[in-house]
């Protein structure tokens, strides 16, 4: 009987053992490290106007670390900062460097480098059946003139023996601009002629001398965004996976850029030196909705090759409607090298308020001439590299390595802005 006892007890432990096992969301805790540098050159700048150098050079460095708190949640911690310097930044105050000032010069006083900082804490929980997968993250963002609140939530929901997945998110960022403005229309004394006390005194304006700009400092420069995303995925086959994309994302507030100028042909061109003096500043609604709806497909060929497919239709009522289109193939080389290409097509009809350099009318509502919303097609042609090792065989420290990706793009655009992109990650996990 003590016998009999004591293995009926042993049969009790290892059943309750095996009704209560989980499997960890996340076994170990991971460490990302990013990094990547982006150039560009293009003479469109909405800084001055649409017409002068888009030079700018931008290196980014994050780090993102995802800590399992146990079997189920999982807390993601995202921090990142950005230096970069801007020939078109520059030129709000083209007269601020020692050269004479020109919109294709980029001048070398204080306002042509800046830094952008980003934190963002993430959390999420699994449901004991790993079905139900709930979210929530708060983050905050700043630059000089710019400061940014974020939060949101999502639910995911799996079924079908996890062959199909539903989702939903939802964000809010309440962002503030303290506004800076072309230094031209900075808030000067003028004079009965139209002269400031400041800028103007110690500099000749040439072409109309009567310069008098219409401006009026924003009032509110606050701007809150709201976005929605709904996401259908499901497994086709054996070889293939599609999904289905669908956003709604709703903007209120300051949504003009403070310090890109805009020029009128109704109206006479003031100069100091080779730099056309603004007559206005960029003027757009206080609102904006934008809806965008996609989907993947994802077909696997065989061991060695893999095709990703990606569409994209987005429009907005300011007049912009884009297609994007995106493939790439990923070439399995051996057990630890992946190289995938990648082609990136993307079109896009001009807002209802862009024209390009001095063609807007000074009776107009809203103008801007940032070519960002002009009408154009980009082609991004790209080629990445990445080391995968399972086991983690190379460690530093406590730290195991999983994984290596490398990756070179090259974007065009048919308005003449070209750009290249140079982007590293590394992650570790720890042991």
């Amino acid at each position: 009987m003590f016998l009999f006892a004591t293995l009926f007890y042993g049969y009790a432990q290892e059943k309750d053992s095996i009704v209560t096992y989980k499997k960890r969301v996340l076994e170990t805790s991971e460490i990302d490290f990013l990094t990547s540098y982006y150039s560009q050159e293009g003479n469109n700048a909405a800084v001055s106007g649409g017409l002068g150098t888009e030079d700018l050079q931008d290196a980014t460095a994050a780090v993102v670390i995802s800590i399992p708190l146990n079997e189920d949640d999982v807390l993601t911690i995202d921090a990142g900062i950005s230096a970069y310097t801007s020939a078109s930044s520059s030129n709000v105050d083209p007269f601020d460097g020692s050269s004479p000032a020109d919109p294709f010069v980029a001048s070398s006083g204080a306002s042509k480098k800046d830094v952008w900082s980003n934190l963002v804490l993430g959390y999420s929980h699994s449901s004991d059946s790993r079905n139900d997968i709930v979210s929530a993250k708060i983050s905050v963002s700043k630059e000089f003139d710019y400061f940014s609140l974020g939060f949101g939530g999502g639910y995911t929901k799996l079924f079908n023996q996890k062959n199909t997945e539903v989702s939903v998110n939802a964000n809010v960022y309440l962002d503030s601009w303290s506004a800076i403005y072309p230094v031209e229309l900075r808030p000067f004394t003028f004079n009965g002629n139209g002269i400031s006390n400041g800028l103007f005194l110690s500099n000749t304006i040439t072409g109309n001398t009567n310069y008098n700009p219409i401006f009026t400092p924003f009032k509110d420069e606050k701007r809150n965004s709201y976005a929605v995303g709904f996401g259908f995925s499901q497994i086709l086959s054996k070889k293939m996976q599609g999904s289905l994309l669908l956003d709604f994302i709703r903007q209120k507030g300051l949504l003009s850029t403070p310090f890109q100028r805009v020029y009128f042909s109704d109206v006479a061109d003031s100069f100091i030196e080779n730099f056309h003096l603004a007559d206005a500043i960029e003027q757009l609604p206080d609102s904006r909705f934008k809806i965008a709806v996609g989907g993947r497909l994802h077909y696997y060929i065989n061991e060695i090759f893999v095709v990703r497919t990606y569409y994209r239709y987005y429009t907005d009522d300011w007049g912009i409607d884009s297609h994007t289109a995106s493939i790439e193939v990923p070439i399995k080389i051996t057990d630890k090298f992946t190289v995938y290409p990648s082609y990136r097509f993307y079109n896009q009809t001009a807002a209802d308020y862009f024209a390009p350099y001095n063609t807007h009318l000074s009776t107009s509502e809203f103008y801007t001439s940032d070519y960002d919303l002009s009408k154009y097609t980009a082609n991004q042609y790209g080629i990445g590299v990445t080391y995968t090792d399972i086991f983690t065989n190379f460690h530093l420290w406590k730290f195991g390595l999983k994984s290596i990706d490398l990756k070179y793009n090259n974007y065009q655009r048919d308005s003449g802005l070209k750009a290249s992109i140079i982007s590293a990650g590394f992650k570790f996990i720890i042991d």
